[in-house]
């Protein structure tokens, strides 16, 4: 057992209550936010090299064993996706005196921010349904406080939307745990998965994986629950779309990754099956939108169903390969969906607009941002030797392995059209003549490229440095499809 495992959540809920008594100093507040997010991916770093090194660290709180207390699992899964979040936190902290007002700032914008990196580590990390439920009310009670964060009329319109519909899936996901619990006796999720592999999930646990999937779906935005999220994620400020982009969704993808390949897992034929044909339409659907509309921010939001489709497909497949492109397409669309609601952000910013329609040139004002949205961009569609290309080439091998043509070739377009919903945004915007009616804002534009280069590095190396990420996405890929390991490392004596 190793404290370890619960610094990932401490510190930013420290950080968290220690900025909310000084909301209005401003200065020291930014100053502290920022060593707070360094310290915190230095310190979930080394927790990751150590579980790599050393195998998974079990914290169980109060001293309970498990299945009895609330343990804290720090595998090299959830600390993969617990650096990678870390990595948004850096940038976006950076990036969020920027892009938001003084005023803004004050009204708590950094208490919000650390409760919600808080629930989102809470939820990579926790052992236990239950416990899973409540960090997703972390995360959500925050993201409640950042949506209106300004307090504009579209702010409250798409954010009364948003709060209601989670809600609803709140209410459902303690109602299916205590049917769970009711059947199981249990919500420590080793133990859960020991339970159904004896019955075999057969009748009330294959509903009780259904609706829950259900659950995780409507936060992960599938089809066809997606169609509150595009619009409630571009009205709040550039650096909460980030955050909500990056993190939000995955937080869904994560349960259904976790609880249908260690739990749920005995009736693919029923539950997989249906999950590919989601998945299919889901990203059919996304990209629909994405290629519907001249705002750049709708633009890029529509683009993150598509993806969620992809991650879908790969839990679907149920292969060695298919779950590893999962697992690597969740981590390379988490930082390349920061990079990008921040360049989007930072783009109507400088050039007054979000609608496509009234761009032109901006390359020759802002060369260093439009050269990192291209390489985000193709970055995102999956072109090689990008990360994108990673993830899909391993999720199209693993529906080759599986014989799911139709759901590979609907893959391979969506992949060709969402390339061409976002190299319009750079073709359109960024190319053509120079305006030389345009005043530019240099000193605004740098401020905004070191925090979005910062995210486009990373995305970078997930591809050009695969070699050295893919035998550890390899190996969480094969802990995932033998749930004795995670059981065994839960519940050991």
């Amino acid at each position: 057992m190793s404290n370890l495992a619960v610094l990932p959540i401490l510190l930013p809920l420290l950080a968290g209550i220690i900025v909310a008594f000084f909301n209005t100093k401003l200065t020291a507040v930014r100053l502290f936010s920022r060593v707070v997010a360094i310290l915190n991916l230095i310190v979930v770093s080394y927790i990751g090299w150590d579980v790599y090194q050393n195998g998974t660290i079990i914290l169980e709180t109060g001293g309970w064993k498990a299945p009895y207390g609330i343990v804290l699992v720090a595998d090299m899964l959830a600390m993969l996706l617990v650096i990678t979040t870390n990595i948004i936190a850096v940038a976006c902290v950076f990036f969020a005196s920027k892009s938001l007002s003084d005023k803004k700032e004050s009204y708590y914008f950094y208490t919000f921010f650390f409760l919600l990196i808080t629930g989102v580590s809470g939820a990579f990390l926790t052992g236990d349904l239950f416990n899973l439920f409540v960090f997703f009310e972390v995360l959500l009670m925050a993201s409640y406080g950042l949506i209106v964060l300004g307090g504009e009329k579209v702010q409250l319109r798409e954010s009364l939307k948003y709060v209601l519909l989670n809600l609803f899936s709140s209410m459902l996901f303690v109602t299916v745990i205590s049917f769970l619990y009711s059947v199981v006796g249990t919500v420590n999720m080793a133990q859960v998965a020991e339970r159904v592999q004896e019955v075999e999930q057969k009748g009330i646990l294959t509903t009780i994986g259904i609706l829950l999937f259900f659950v995780f779906a409507t936060k992960a935005a599938v089809f066809p629950l997606y169609y509150w999220l595009p619009k409630s994620y571009i009205v709040p400020n550039p650096v909460v779309s980030a955050l909500f982009g990056a993190l939000l969704t995955k937080v869904g993808i994560y349960s259904i990754l976790r609880t249908f390949t260690i739990i749920f897992h005995h009736e693919v034929d029923i539950t997989h099956q249906f999950f590919l044909w989601l998945a299919a339409l889901t990203m059919l659907f996304g990209v629909i939108g994405a290629l519907s509309t001249h705002n750049i921010k709708l633009i890029v939001a529509y683009n993150i169903i598509p993806a969620v489709g992809f991650m879908l497909m790969g839990i679907a497949l149920f292969t060695e390969t298919s779950v590893a492109g999962t697992v690597y397409y969740l981590i390379h669309d988490m930082i390349v969906k920061g990079a990008l609601f921040l360049l989007v952000g930072a783009i109507a910013i400088l050039a007054g607009t979000s609608d496509l329609r009234k761009m032109n040139g901006l390359i020759h004002h802002y060369p260093v941002i439009g050269w990192l949205f291209f390489i985000a961009s193709i970055t995102l569609a999956g072109i090689p030797p990008f990360s994108g290309f990673i993830g899909k080439i391993l999720l199209m091998q693993g529906g080759l392995e599986e014989d799911q043509y139709a759901v590979v070739i609907i893959g391979l377009l969506t992949s060709l059209l969402i390339l061409f919903s976002m190299i319009r945004i750079f073709i359109q915007g960024f190319w053509g003549e120079k305006d030389e009616t345009f005043t530019p804002d240099k000193k605004g534009a740098r401020g905004f490229t070191w925090p979005i280069a910062f995210l486009v590095f990373f995305s970078i190396y997930l591809g050009a440095g695969a070699e050295t990420v893919y035998p550890i996405v390899e190996e969480i890929s094969k802990s995932l499809l033998d749930p004795t390991q995670y059981i065994e490392s839960v519940l050991k004596e």
